[in-house]
């Protein structure tokens, strides 16, 4: 099935959280997404694992990579 009009198709976690980090950096995404992965000493791996098992948070996670990329 062809995914042309999805922006996520084929981008990975990882590379969401790392392109997101880099763009704002973890205090701002500790205050735009109130999770403790992003506001108590935030890292890669920490993120990875919590958004994994916890998809409303990948949501919105996804959410604000989506908006980060209309705005570029």
């Amino acid at each position: 099935m062809e995914q042309k009009n999805n922006p996520l198709h084929g981008i990975k976690l990882q590379q969401i959280i790392t392109e997101l980090e880099a763009h704002y950096g973890w205090e701002y995404l500790g205050n735009t997404i109130p999770i403790r992965c992003f506001t108590h000493d935030p890292s890669l791996k920490s993120s990875l694992k919590f958004l994994r098992r916890t998809p409303w948070a990948r949501t919105k996670v996804e959410n604000l990579y989506v908006h980060m990329l209309r705005k570029r």
